[in-house]
């Protein structure tokens, strides 16, 4: 069976995608091959950076893309709540659409594959969680059970104690950033049923406080695939893997109280931050000389010397983040309204 990693990337987040790419590199995975899922069609600096590289390769299957971004408009389209929010932020009617691409990895070349978002760095190796998938459809390595379940799923909504039991839902609620499973898991005939289910009414339980992460959660559950997440059966022994952890650093290494990581997720971080970092912005970022490591790992002569930005560049920022925050507030008035 051939194992594989897919990442889902285009040129916004091209530093992000060469530092992990990197990471692999050099972190245990230097013989798994890799597919980029593409998120638009945004992709000149990628294609042109994995060109050269014996292992890369570009996911092109449009009907799958197709597929699955139609069976995403669907589910979210037929969320009348999701609707009157993101229209009245004159939102697309499926906010984040191409995050919902990632769905492509069951329609990929691998029989088992771990899933990256661009913004992680491999830390260890991966060897145990292909194992793990010996043994379950679907494996995590991550906390998201521990946070507010409603950044999944709406408790508020009536049927959803109809749909979930939350008690043992809980268990099985992971991070769609990083995740391991199978080909052909979720497929043309379950992932139909499924969208039957939600554009029957389920859809309404669906956190609008996610893009992808909320249908993740609802088709694993959902379709009642074997799941089993170390961080929750194994809490004492894998390590934290989110950037707002204190981790120790050895030799751009991160270990948590002792323990390697297998991965850095940096998560909810702009990726403009990490753009103008490697244009020479002095930025603040967790682990920033970690990150600058993997990213110039094969080219450390280009790595930028950093500075602060100048006054004008201050004041346009300090301007528009004004603007940004008055528009937040006008959308504020609008969501209560709806939500009345």
């Amino acid at each position: 069976m051939a194992d594989g990693i897919y990442i889902l990337a285009n040129d916004v987040v091209f530093d992000h995608l060469v530092a992990l790419l990197n990471s692999l590199e050099v972190n245990g995975a230097k013989d798994i091959p890799v597919c980029i899922i593409p998120f638009d069609d945004n992709l000149k600096k990628v294609r042109s950076h994995i060109s050269p590289l014996h292992n890369v390769t570009l996911f092109e299957n449009t009907d799958s893309i197709n597929f699955w971004e139609s069976f995403a408009t669907q589910a979210w389209t037929s969320h009348r709540k999701a609707q009157q929010v993101w229209q009245a932020k004159g939102w697309r009617q499926v906010h984040c659409l191409g995050m919902h691409r990632k769905f492509c990895c069951f329609d990929g070349p691998f029989d088992k594959f771990i899933y990256f978002d661009a913004d992680t760095l491999l830390m260890g190796s991966l060897n145990y969680i292909y194992q793990k998938l010996d043994e379950f459809d679907w494996v995590a390595n991550d906390f998201q059970y521990k946070s507010d379940p409603n950044y999944v799923f709406d408790l508020s909504s009536d049927k959803f104690s109809h749909i979930f039991n939350i008690d043992k839902l809980q268990s099985r609620i992971f991070c769609a950033g990083w995740f391991a499973s199978k080909k052909g898991i979720l497929n043309r005939n379950n992932s139909i049923q499924l969208l039957d289910k939600l554009t029957s009414g389920e859809a309404e339980i669906l956190s609008l406080r996610g893009t992808d992460q909320p249908l993740f959660n609802y088709l694993v559950a959902r379709s009642g695939i074997s799941f089993y997440n170390f961080a929750y059966h194994q809490p004492e022994q894998v390590t934290g893997n989110h950037w707002s952890s204190q981790f120790d650093v050895i030799d751009n290494v991160l270990y948590d109280k002792g323990r390697r990581l297998t991965y850095l997720h940096y998560m909810s971080i702009s990726a403009a931050k990490f753009t103008r970092l490697c244009a020479g912005e002095d930025v603040e970022i967790p682990y920033r000389d970690v990150f600058l490591h993997y990213r110039y790992l094969n080219s450390p002569e280009t790595q930028p010397k950093l500075a602060p930005p100048n006054l004008l560049v201050r004041l346009q920022r300090n301007l528009k983040s004004w603007a940004i925050q008055k528009l937040n507030n006008v959308q504020f008035k609008l969501r209560n309204f709806w939500d009345r």
